[in-house]
């Protein structure tokens, strides 16, 4: 069931501009119409009518700074990787003009105790008023000993900071369910932040890396509404999760028609035929990759002709694994059928229409007259 959680922007949250973010963005480089395009981008992610790409450009020159931390624990870094590789604008610059970032282990100056003085800072003076941002899964077992920050556990410094945050994000799929690290057997007990800190506001945002378009569409539909995006039963907007890849794969057209990849490298794989059979688990995962793609939108796995991984479901690397081993069943024609059997009848149907298109051709020679050429 959707839910819609309302989380009100405390006023007095972070310092003020003194000029507008298109002007600031506009000094750094960025023109006025590409800015008004990233509305537009954003607008567009969010599913909200044209109309309001103006409604968040007025939304983001009025927006007060909040302060936002970024935690990291288990995970290999990719988010924040991401986040600083996008572009046009980038999303660095949005998130730093627009937020007063305090604590990021990767990009911030300070380190050691005064990094962590920060964050003890933010807590304590900004109680209820900042954004935290998760990355990575959160390991329960012995006492949370796997990862520590500083001395203290992942789990105590989590419960501290995401609960006294009025939103917590987490990005990528170990913050938001454990992921990888969370695979069976599962030695570090890793979790995801919701499960580790059960009190707090969370929103998922899973993927391996987080698309840093959805992140950005999510800190943007706050500033604009007031409130965070209504989310699925696993916690995810359903702005970037309320459709299957499948829905939207540039490839569904060779899935309906049963052309599939048979072999890595096979006609059908130049030819970029449905890679169902290799163990593409599009079918059975809830993401807007081929709508927003990753690298400037410019691809995505299945599009560079690698089968979906599925990384943005809870649990997938023991749920949907093998990797190259195919779902057993999937949505097709009708109410359900299987690939099988998708291609079973399109053969069948293939075979009828040459047996009548062989007796039509028949029936026409035996119709007509022969030829005079050939008398004498």
């Amino acid at each position: 069931m959707a839910k819609d959680h309302d989380v009100g922007c405390p006023e007095e949250a972070g310092v003020e501009f003194k000029g507008k973010v298109s002007e600031l963005l506009e000094q750094r480089g960025v023109s006025r119409r590409d800015f008004m395009k990233f509305c537009s981008t954003m607008a567009a992610a969010l599913a909200l009518p044209p109309a309001f790409g103006p409604k968040i450009a007025q939304a983001l020159d009025e927006v007060k700074r909040p302060t936002l931390v970024w935690l990291e624990f288990q995970s290999c870094t990719g988010d924040t990787e991401a986040l600083l590789r996008a572009s046009a604008p980038t999303v660095a610059e949005i998130v730093l003009d627009i937020l007063s970032i305090d604590y990021a282990e990767t990009i911030m100056a300070a380190a050691g105790h005064l990094a962590e003085a920060n964050l003890d800072q933010v807590i304590k003076g900004e109680k209820g008023k900042y954004i935290a941002v998760v990355e990575g899964s959160i390991p329960l077992k012995d006492d949370g000993v796997y990862c520590c920050i500083g001395g203290r556990s992942a789990v105590d410094r989590a419960t501290e900071v995401c609960g006294g945050a009025f939103a917590t994000i987490a990005v990528g799929t170990c913050a938001s369910y454990g992921g990888i690290p969370a695979a069976s057997p599962n030695p570090t007990g890793a979790v995801g932040i919701k499960k580790a800190v059960p009190s707090a506001t969370v929103v998922n945002l899973p993927g391996c890396p987080v698309n840093t378009d959805n992140l950005t569409a999510t800190i943007v539909h706050f500033l604009l509404l007031k409130k965070l995006p209504a989310t699925d039963s696993f916690g995810r907007p359903l702005f970037a999760y309320g459709k299957r890849i499948h829905d939207n794969c540039e490839r569904r057209p060779h899935f309906d028609a049963g052309q599939y990849v048979e072999a890595w490298g096979d006609q059908g794989h130049r030819h970029g035929y449905c890679l169902y059979k290799m163990g593409c688990k599009g079918p059975q995962t809830f993401h807007n990759c081929p709508s927003e793609r990753y690298n400037e939108h410019t691809s995505w796995p299945v599009a560079a002709g690698h089968g979906c991984a599925g990384c943005s479901q809870p649990n997938f690397w023991d749920d949907m694994g093998p990797l190259y081993r195919r779902l057993p069943n999937v949505a097709g024609f009708g109410i359900e059928a299987t690939a099988d059997k998708i291609g079973l009848g399109l053969v069948g149907a293939a075979a009828v229409g040459f047996g009548i298109h062989g007796a039509l051709n028949a029936m026409r020679k035996d119709k007509e007259p022969e030829d005079s050429s050939r008398e004498g």
